[in-house]
């Protein structure tokens, strides 16, 4: 399916925001947005408004952090799209702690990335969780946001972002 073939709202790209430059998703994990059932209503919203994104935005390029929720999310919206991601770990075994079902969605996502990154090799450390959200923004055009306010991960993303003046698209759900 190609942009043109999917659901948007047709608008124009925002102003300021060249088509076919670099995004990147920061948002919640799914405690945060409804719960974990996947069609929760909160679910479906946030991923209609990713979609939308992509179709309006038309990047060539998403970058996701690959965490539950958003991340993954935003990757899977960009598969379907035909829009090549790249899959920005923040350390080699983010996922090792999940239940085996989000691993096995998790590594059969990771397969169809474009390009993987490992932000911080070696194992899991709270620190890079941010150092990745970093890389993210430093090579993004713009963040493009879900968050509800609360404190944690992703207004930690936007505050870095923020102090690097990178655009923000904040998503309506």
């Amino acid at each position: 399916m190609t942009m043109q073939d999917a659901q948007g709202t047709g608008a124009p790209a925002p102003a300021g925001f060249a088509q076919g430059e670099v995004i990147a998703f920061a948002g919640h994990r799914p405690d945060k947005l409804g719960g974990w059932n996947p069609w929760h209503p909160v679910v479906g919203r946030v991923k209609s408004a990713i979609r939308g994104a992509l179709v309006d935005l038309a990047p060539s390029m998403v970058i996701s952090g690959m965490a539950l929720g958003v991340d993954q999310w935003a990757a899977w919206e960009s598969v379907e799209l035909g829009v090549p991601f790249t899959a920005a770990l923040p350390c080699d075994d983010m996922d090792e702690a999940w239940p085996a079902r989000s691993r096995t969605e998790f590594h059969r996502l990771l397969a169809l990335a474009a390009r993987v990154h490992v932000v911080s090799p070696g194992p899991y450390k709270p620190w890079k969780m941010q150092r990745r959200n970093e890389w993210m923004v430093d090579n993004s055009a713009r963040l493009v946001t879900v968050h509800d306010g609360s404190a944690g991960g992703t207004l930690n993303c936007i505050r870095y972002a923020q102090s690097v003046s990178r655009a923000l698209h904040p998503l309506s759900w």
